[in-house]
Protein backbone atom coordinates (compact mmCIF):
# COMPACT_ATOMS: atom_id res chain seq x y z
CA UNK A 1 0.00 0.00 0.00
CA UNK A 2 1.32 3.46 -1.12
CA UNK A 3 2.11 5.80 1.77
CA UNK A 4 -0.03 9.28 1.70
CA UNK A 5 0.78 12.43 1.79
CA UNK A 6 -1.30 15.24 2.95
CA UNK A 7 -0.94 18.99 1.36
CA UNK A 8 -2.49 21.79 2.89
CA UNK A 9 -2.55 25.70 1.26
CA UNK A 10 -5.64 27.84 0.87
CA UNK A 11 -4.34 28.75 -2.75
CA UNK A 12 -5.41 26.14 -5.44
CA UNK A 13 -2.97 27.44 -7.75
CA UNK A 14 0.07 26.19 -4.47
CA UNK A 15 -2.21 22.90 -4.87
CA UNK A 16 -1.34 22.36 -7.61
CA UNK A 17 2.26 23.22 -8.30
CA UNK A 18 2.72 21.01 -5.31
CA UNK A 19 0.82 17.83 -7.25
CA UNK A 20 2.90 18.84 -10.09
CA UNK A 21 6.18 18.76 -8.31
CA UNK A 22 5.47 15.57 -6.26
CA UNK A 23 4.03 13.26 -8.95
CA UNK A 24 7.11 10.92 -8.86
CA UNK A 25 7.28 10.89 -5.27
CA UNK A 26 5.62 7.69 -4.92
CA UNK A 27 3.26 8.62 -2.67
CA UNK A 28 -0.67 8.86 -2.65
CA UNK A 29 -1.45 12.60 -2.47
CA UNK A 30 -4.24 14.30 -0.18
CA UNK A 31 -5.43 17.79 -0.49
CA UNK A 32 -7.14 20.89 1.65
CA UNK A 33 -7.61 23.92 1.31
CA UNK A 34 -7.94 24.75 4.95
CA UNK A 35 -7.36 24.04 8.61
CA UNK A 36 -10.96 22.14 9.22
CA UNK A 37 -10.65 19.89 5.70
CA UNK A 38 -7.12 18.91 6.84
CA UNK A 39 -8.54 17.85 9.93
CA UNK A 40 -11.18 15.73 9.14
CA UNK A 41 -8.91 14.09 6.41
CA UNK A 42 -6.02 13.41 9.12
CA UNK A 43 -9.55 11.01 10.41
CA UNK A 44 -10.18 8.97 8.56
CA UNK A 45 -6.37 8.88 6.81
CA UNK A 46 -2.95 7.82 7.82
CA UNK A 47 -0.42 10.10 6.57
CA UNK A 48 3.21 9.72 6.05
CA UNK A 49 3.81 13.22 5.75
CA UNK A 50 1.89 16.70 5.94
CA UNK A 51 2.67 19.63 4.04
CA UNK A 52 1.04 22.57 5.69
CA UNK A 53 1.08 26.10 4.64
CA UNK A 54 1.42 28.46 7.86
CA UNK A 55 -0.51 31.56 6.77
CA UNK A 56 -4.53 30.31 6.54
CA UNK A 57 -7.17 32.51 6.92
CA UNK A 58 -9.59 31.17 10.23
CA UNK A 59 -7.10 28.36 11.17
CA UNK A 60 -3.65 29.00 10.70
CA UNK A 61 -0.93 26.48 10.19
CA UNK A 62 0.05 26.27 13.92
CA UNK A 63 -3.13 26.12 15.36
CA UNK A 64 -4.02 22.52 13.18
CA UNK A 65 -0.57 21.76 14.10
CA UNK A 66 -1.21 22.15 17.89
CA UNK A 67 -4.68 20.57 17.18
CA UNK A 68 -3.03 17.28 15.55
CA UNK A 69 -0.52 16.97 18.29
CA UNK A 70 -3.25 16.48 20.70
CA UNK A 71 -4.48 13.51 19.20
CA UNK A 72 -2.66 10.06 20.00
CA UNK A 73 -3.05 8.32 16.66
CA UNK A 74 -1.63 11.79 14.89
CA UNK A 75 0.39 13.52 17.31
CA UNK A 76 3.77 11.20 15.41
CA UNK A 77 2.91 12.35 12.02
CA UNK A 78 5.82 14.78 10.58
CA UNK A 79 4.93 18.05 9.77
CA UNK A 80 6.84 20.33 7.22
CA UNK A 81 5.35 23.83 7.15
CA UNK A 82 5.64 25.92 3.63
CA UNK A 83 5.40 29.38 4.04
CA UNK A 84 6.99 32.84 2.40
CA UNK A 85 6.41 34.33 5.62
CA UNK A 86 7.29 33.29 9.57
CA UNK A 87 10.89 32.63 8.07
CA UNK A 88 12.20 34.26 11.17
CA UNK A 89 13.89 32.66 14.49
CA UNK A 90 11.17 33.26 16.49
CA UNK A 91 8.51 32.16 14.01
CA UNK A 92 10.30 29.01 13.27
CA UNK A 93 10.71 28.22 17.07
CA UNK A 94 6.86 28.52 17.46
CA UNK A 95 6.44 26.18 14.46
CA UNK A 96 8.92 23.52 16.17
CA UNK A 97 6.53 24.14 19.72
CA UNK A 98 3.35 23.32 17.73
CA UNK A 99 4.66 20.23 16.22
CA UNK A 100 6.30 20.89 13.08
CA UNK A 101 9.61 18.68 12.00
CA UNK A 102 10.92 21.63 9.27
CA UNK A 103 10.54 24.21 7.34
CA UNK A 104 10.33 24.48 3.49
CA UNK A 105 10.22 28.15 2.39
CA UNK A 106 8.47 29.67 -0.69
CA UNK A 107 9.12 29.97 -3.18
CA UNK A 108 9.80 26.69 -2.74
CA UNK A 109 12.64 24.80 -4.58
CA UNK A 110 11.94 21.66 -6.23
CA UNK A 111 14.89 19.43 -5.41
CA UNK A 112 14.78 20.57 -1.73
CA UNK A 113 10.91 19.92 -1.53
CA UNK A 114 11.42 16.15 -3.41
CA UNK A 115 14.66 15.21 -0.86
CA UNK A 116 13.12 16.21 2.13
CA UNK A 117 9.85 14.25 1.47
CA UNK A 118 11.72 11.64 0.07
CA UNK A 119 13.41 11.04 3.54
CA UNK A 120 10.18 10.90 5.17
CA UNK A 121 8.66 8.64 3.01
CA UNK A 122 11.89 6.31 4.06
CA UNK A 123 11.41 7.27 7.55
CA UNK A 124 7.85 6.08 7.51
CA UNK A 125 8.47 2.94 5.39
CA UNK A 126 10.94 1.79 7.72
CA UNK A 127 8.39 2.66 10.68
CA UNK A 128 5.74 0.75 8.56
CA UNK A 129 8.11 -2.15 8.15
CA UNK A 130 8.99 -2.50 12.32
CA UNK A 131 5.40 -1.64 12.99
CA UNK A 132 5.11 -5.06 10.43
CA UNK A 133 7.81 -6.69 12.25
CA UNK A 134 6.19 -5.87 15.55
CA UNK A 135 2.81 -7.18 15.00
CA UNK A 136 4.15 -10.31 13.61
CA UNK A 137 6.34 -10.88 16.37
CA UNK A 138 3.11 -10.26 18.67
CA UNK A 139 0.99 -12.67 16.96
CA UNK A 140 4.01 -15.65 17.34
CA UNK A 141 4.46 -14.91 20.87
CA UNK A 142 0.51 -15.14 21.15
CA UNK A 143 0.88 -18.31 19.07
CA UNK A 144 3.79 -19.78 21.12
CA UNK A 145 1.53 -18.74 24.84
CA UNK A 146 -1.28 -20.64 23.08
CA UNK A 147 1.01 -23.65 22.05
CA UNK A 148 2.40 -23.45 25.74
CA UNK A 149 -0.96 -23.77 27.28
CA UNK A 150 -1.94 -26.40 25.20
CA UNK A 151 1.27 -28.77 26.08
CA UNK A 152 0.76 -28.10 29.64
CA UNK A 153 -2.58 -28.78 29.44
CA UNK A 154 -1.67 -31.89 27.60
CA UNK A 155 1.15 -32.53 30.04
CA UNK A 156 -1.07 -31.90 32.58
CA UNK A 157 -3.93 -34.68 31.47
CA UNK A 158 -0.85 -37.35 31.32
CA UNK A 159 -0.01 -36.84 34.61
CA UNK A 160 -3.25 -37.14 35.60
CA UNK A 161 -4.35 -39.94 33.52
CA UNK A 162 -0.87 -41.86 35.20
CA UNK A 163 -1.70 -41.22 38.99
CA UNK A 164 -5.92 -41.11 38.33
CA UNK A 165 -8.81 -44.32 37.82
CA UNK A 166 -10.03 -43.45 34.42
CA UNK A 167 -13.89 -44.58 35.21
CA UNK A 168 -13.90 -42.93 38.65
CA UNK A 169 -11.46 -40.04 38.51
CA UNK A 170 -10.25 -41.20 41.91
CA UNK A 171 -6.67 -41.48 42.82
CA UNK A 172 -5.15 -44.70 41.34
CA UNK A 173 -2.95 -47.22 43.09
CA UNK A 174 0.17 -45.26 42.23
CA UNK A 175 -1.39 -42.62 44.03
CA UNK A 176 -2.47 -44.22 46.56
CA UNK A 177 0.87 -45.96 47.84
CA UNK A 178 2.42 -42.06 47.14
CA UNK A 179 -0.11 -40.54 49.83
CA UNK A 180 0.23 -43.71 51.96
CA UNK A 181 3.57 -43.28 52.69
CA UNK A 182 3.62 -39.40 52.92
CA UNK A 183 0.94 -40.11 55.50
CA UNK A 184 3.61 -42.21 57.32
CA UNK A 185 6.12 -39.73 57.40
CA UNK A 186 3.98 -37.29 58.33
CA UNK A 187 3.06 -39.01 61.44
CA UNK A 188 6.67 -40.09 61.86
CA UNK A 189 7.72 -36.40 61.88
CA UNK A 190 4.83 -35.12 64.09
CA UNK A 191 4.41 -38.27 66.12
CA UNK A 192 0.92 -38.24 64.69
CA UNK A 193 -2.19 -40.89 63.96
CA UNK A 194 -3.53 -41.83 60.79
CA UNK A 195 -5.62 -44.92 59.82
CA UNK A 196 -5.67 -47.29 56.31
CA UNK A 197 -9.32 -48.50 55.20
CA UNK A 198 -10.00 -51.16 52.42
CA UNK A 199 -13.14 -51.27 51.18
CA UNK A 200 -15.04 -53.87 48.89
CA UNK A 201 -18.66 -53.33 47.81
CA UNK A 202 -20.83 -56.53 48.88
CA UNK A 203 -23.17 -56.71 46.44
CA UNK A 204 -21.51 -55.18 43.81
CA UNK A 205 -20.81 -58.61 41.40
CA UNK A 206 -24.46 -59.31 41.25
CA UNK A 207 -24.95 -56.03 40.08
CA UNK A 208 -22.76 -56.50 37.38
CA UNK A 209 -24.04 -59.90 36.19
CA UNK A 210 -27.40 -58.69 36.24
CA UNK A 211 -27.47 -55.20 34.75
CA UNK A 212 -24.52 -55.49 32.83
CA UNK A 213 -20.94 -53.78 33.25
CA UNK A 214 -22.09 -50.29 31.62
CA UNK A 215 -24.83 -50.52 34.89
CA UNK A 216 -21.76 -51.80 36.96
CA UNK A 217 -19.28 -48.62 35.88
CA UNK A 218 -22.15 -46.54 36.52
CA UNK A 219 -22.70 -48.35 40.31
CA UNK A 220 -18.70 -47.56 40.63
CA UNK A 221 -18.91 -44.25 39.86
CA UNK A 222 -21.56 -43.27 42.26
CA UNK A 223 -19.63 -45.18 45.09
CA UNK A 224 -16.89 -42.75 44.76
CA UNK A 225 -18.40 -39.67 44.33
CA UNK A 226 -19.94 -40.67 47.57
CA UNK A 227 -16.52 -41.44 49.13
CA UNK A 228 -15.20 -38.28 47.86
CA UNK A 229 -18.13 -36.48 49.29
CA UNK A 230 -17.68 -37.86 52.92
CA UNK A 231 -13.88 -37.52 53.67
CA UNK A 232 -11.96 -34.37 54.41
CA UNK A 233 -10.04 -31.94 52.58
CA UNK A 234 -6.59 -33.77 53.51
CA UNK A 235 -7.54 -37.66 53.70
CA UNK A 236 -7.34 -39.62 50.71
CA UNK A 237 -9.97 -41.63 48.38
CA UNK A 238 -8.59 -43.83 45.85
CA UNK A 239 -9.42 -46.76 43.77
CA UNK A 240 -7.57 -49.88 43.98
CA UNK A 241 -9.47 -51.90 41.37
CA UNK A 242 -12.50 -53.58 40.27
CA UNK A 243 -14.50 -52.76 43.26
CA UNK A 244 -12.07 -52.66 45.75
CA UNK A 245 -11.70 -48.93 46.89
CA UNK A 246 -8.70 -47.39 49.81
CA UNK A 247 -9.60 -44.42 52.64
CA UNK A 248 -5.91 -42.37 54.30
CA UNK A 249 -7.68 -40.98 57.22
CA UNK A 250 -5.72 -38.36 58.69
CA UNK A 251 -5.80 -36.54 62.43
CA UNK A 252 -8.13 -39.42 63.03
CA UNK A 253 -8.27 -38.42 66.92
CA UNK A 254 -9.26 -41.87 69.14
CA UNK A 255 -10.00 -45.61 67.75
CA UNK A 256 -14.24 -44.87 68.94
CA UNK A 257 -14.07 -41.76 66.86
CA UNK A 258 -12.64 -43.50 64.13
CA UNK A 259 -14.93 -46.22 64.42
CA UNK A 260 -17.54 -44.00 63.75
CA UNK A 261 -16.27 -42.00 61.04
CA UNK A 262 -15.88 -45.85 58.94
CA UNK A 263 -19.47 -46.56 59.94
CA UNK A 264 -20.81 -43.46 58.95
CA UNK A 265 -19.10 -44.02 55.32
CA UNK A 266 -20.60 -47.67 55.48
CA UNK A 267 -23.97 -46.42 55.95
CA UNK A 268 -23.59 -43.99 53.35
CA UNK A 269 -22.46 -46.83 50.81
CA UNK A 270 -25.18 -48.68 51.73
CA UNK A 271 -28.20 -46.17 50.49
CA UNK A 272 -29.71 -46.99 47.00
CA UNK A 273 -28.66 -46.23 44.10
CA UNK A 274 -30.89 -45.25 41.27
CA UNK A 275 -29.20 -46.80 37.90
CA UNK A 276 -29.84 -47.54 34.64
CA UNK A 277 -29.13 -50.99 33.66
CA UNK A 278 -29.59 -53.31 30.51
CA UNK A 279 -33.29 -54.34 30.81
CA UNK A 280 -34.39 -50.39 31.88
CA UNK A 281 -33.89 -48.86 35.52
CA UNK A 282 -33.43 -50.45 38.64
CA UNK A 283 -32.28 -49.42 41.74
CA UNK A 284 -29.34 -51.09 42.89
CA UNK A 285 -28.65 -52.17 47.25
CA UNK A 286 -25.18 -53.04 47.98
CA UNK A 287 -22.99 -52.43 51.29
CA UNK A 288 -19.29 -52.47 52.06
CA UNK A 289 -17.01 -54.03 54.29
CA UNK A 290 -14.19 -52.17 55.58
CA UNK A 291 -11.10 -53.32 57.25
CA UNK A 292 -9.14 -50.54 58.99
CA UNK A 293 -5.69 -50.34 59.79
CA UNK A 294 -4.38 -48.35 62.88
CA UNK A 295 -1.33 -47.19 63.27
CA UNK A 296 1.02 -44.61 65.06
CA UNK A 297 4.03 -42.54 64.17
CA UNK A 298 5.93 -45.09 63.91
CA UNK A 299 5.13 -47.31 61.06
CA UNK A 300 7.90 -48.06 58.75
CA UNK A 301 6.55 -49.63 55.89
CA UNK A 302 3.16 -49.22 53.78
CA UNK A 303 2.54 -53.08 52.73
CA UNK A 304 2.92 -53.68 56.54
CA UNK A 305 -0.22 -51.09 57.06
CA UNK A 306 -2.28 -52.77 53.94
CA UNK A 307 -1.55 -56.36 55.18
CA UNK A 308 -2.85 -55.31 58.19
CA UNK A 309 -6.36 -53.63 56.73
CA UNK A 310 -6.35 -56.26 54.52
CA UNK A 311 -6.95 -59.19 56.91
CA UNK A 312 -9.35 -56.74 59.12
CA UNK A 313 -11.35 -56.67 55.61
CA UNK A 314 -11.47 -60.79 55.42
CA UNK A 315 -12.34 -60.59 59.04
CA UNK A 316 -15.43 -58.24 57.91
CA UNK A 317 -16.38 -60.08 55.24
CA UNK A 318 -16.19 -63.50 57.64
CA UNK A 319 -18.25 -61.89 60.17
CA UNK A 320 -21.44 -61.19 57.28
CA UNK A 321 -20.19 -58.29 55.38
CA UNK A 322 -21.36 -54.43 55.73
CA UNK A 323 -19.42 -53.97 58.96
CA UNK A 324 -15.99 -52.35 60.41
CA UNK A 325 -13.41 -54.35 61.53
CA UNK A 326 -10.24 -52.30 63.35
CA UNK A 327 -6.69 -54.04 63.38
CA UNK A 328 -3.42 -52.65 64.65
CA UNK A 329 -0.66 -52.79 62.97
CA UNK A 330 2.67 -53.90 65.41
CA UNK A 331 5.73 -52.09 66.19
Amino acid sequence: MQPKILVVDDTYANLVAMRHLLARCGAELHEARNGNEALALCLDHEFALILLDVNMPDMDGFEVAALLGETEEMRDTPIIFVTAAYADDLNKLKGYRSGAVDYIAKPINDVILQSKVRVFLELYNARMELRAALAELSERNRQLQVEVAERQRAEALVRHQATHDVLTGLPNRALFHERLNSAMRGARASDGRFALALLDIDGFKAVNDTHGHPAGDALLKAIAARLAGEVRQNDTVARLGGDEFALILEDIGDDATLLERCDQVGRLLAQPYPLQGCDGDFVANVSASIGIALRAGDAQRDEQLIQVADRALYQAKAAGKNRCVLGYAES
